[in-house]
This record gives C-alpha cells, structure tokens and sequence, in this order.
C-alpha cells in the first residue's frame, strides 16, 4: 500500500515541487497540499495522512506549533510529522523533536533522501538530515550525563542495550535487523519495549535519552 502524505509549505513552488517529487515514487501518494499550519492541522485531521511533510517558516500557525498540534506530548493519537526546512538551525531542530517531529529535513537533501524520511517515519523510524545528527549528538557527547534523567521504569535487557546504541546511532530497524542478525518484527518489539520503559514517544526520544545520560557517546 502507498504511503499517504500530506504537504504543507507556505511557497506554492516548493509545494508542488515537494508534492510533484513524492508523487513520482511508486509508493508514496500525496493526499493533500496546504499553504499554512492552521489549514495542515485541519487537513491532517480529517484526512489522517501516514506522513505529514510541514515546512518550519508559515504565517499564521508555523510549522512547530502544527507539529506540536499533531504530534505533541498532549496527543491522544499522534501523527507522524518530518519538518522540512532552508534553515539549518540549532533552535530549529530542537523545537521540531521536542514537538514531536519523527524526522527532520533540509529541502536541498535530495529526492531519495525526502523519500527515506518519508518511509521511515511510515514505519516508526526517525531519519535527521546527516549534517544535523552530527552536530547533535557531539552536543549531547560534550554536555556529559544529565543524571536528573528519568531511568528506566524496568532494567534494560542485554538486547534492549544492543538496540538502545543502534537506535542512538541512527540506525533505521531494517538497519539493525541486519546488524544484529535479527528479524525485522523482533526489532520492532524492542524499540516498542524501549519506548515503554523509558516513557519515550518515538525513536527520537529514545536517542535523546541515551546520550543524554551518557549512555552512549559519540
């Protein structure tokens, strides 16, 4: 089956050029395009798209807050959002995860790569522009242990620790599956643990928690 997307970017030539891109891929269909955040929230929740590719800069209800609306820490039923930007900014980049977002994108990452986040984001994974998840995590490397961390509500396995680094490195599960020599669904079933016993919403957060309190380093 297609993965349903939705587009949302103020510029109508990057709209349809973002749009025009994914609907060139066999198994990506791009359900509805939007000018503004307000109009994508509405969208999105009436349509109830796989993906929702937002830029960051909108009038009105920008990019964070639609996120945030649909994918936020308050969300019964969240999203999957990838923020797409011109802007390769720190701020930018935290306030997307920290909203919520599953993936984060530069518009001049590339066809195939806008489609690996796309997917990834269908399937559960987190894909951050390459540039972007250095400079992340040798910020988490250099802030050192944040001991106020919550741990774990329950002891991490052996193979939970395995797929905790793998997933803090970037590791998409097919990824790991193929590292750890493991099927694809058991994956799956760690990452689910994981986010259980971390309290975490997504791939993202679980990265986040683990260089955070020194778990894994860079």
């Amino acid at each position: 089956m297609s993965v349903r997307v939705l587009v949302a970017d103020d510029q109508e030539i990057v709209r349809t050029g973002l749009a025009m891109i994914l609907d060139a891929q066999p198994d990506i269909e791009v359900v509805a395009t939007a000018a503004d955040g307000r109009r994508a929230v509405e969208l999105a929740r009436r349509l109830r798209p796989d993906v929702c590719l937002l830029d960051i800069r909108m009038p009105g209800v920008d990019g964070i807050e639609a996120t945030r609306s649909l994918a936020g820490p308050d969300v019964a039923d969240p999203l999957a959002v990838v923020v797409i930007t011109t802007f390769d900014l720190d701020e930018y980049v935290y306030a997307a995860l920290k909203a919520g977002a599953r993936g984060f994108l530069l518009k001049n990452a590339g066809a195939e790569m806008l489609s690996q986040a796309v997917h990834a984001a269908a399937e559960g994974d987190a894909l951050i522009a390459p540039s972007v998840t250095a400079r992340l995590l040798g910020t988490f490397a250099r802030t050192g242990p944040a001991s106020s961390l919550p741990q774990p509500v329950e002891a991490l396995t052996h193979r939970e620790e395995e797929i905790l680094a793998a997933v803090a490195r970037g590791r998409t599960n097919s990824e790991i599956s193929a590292e750890l020599h493991i099927s694809l669904s058991t994956v799956k079933t760690h990452v689910a643990s994981l986010m259980a016993k971390l309290g975490a919403r997504n791939r993202v957060e679980i990265a986040i928690w683990a260089h955070q309190t020194g778990r894994v380093r860079s």
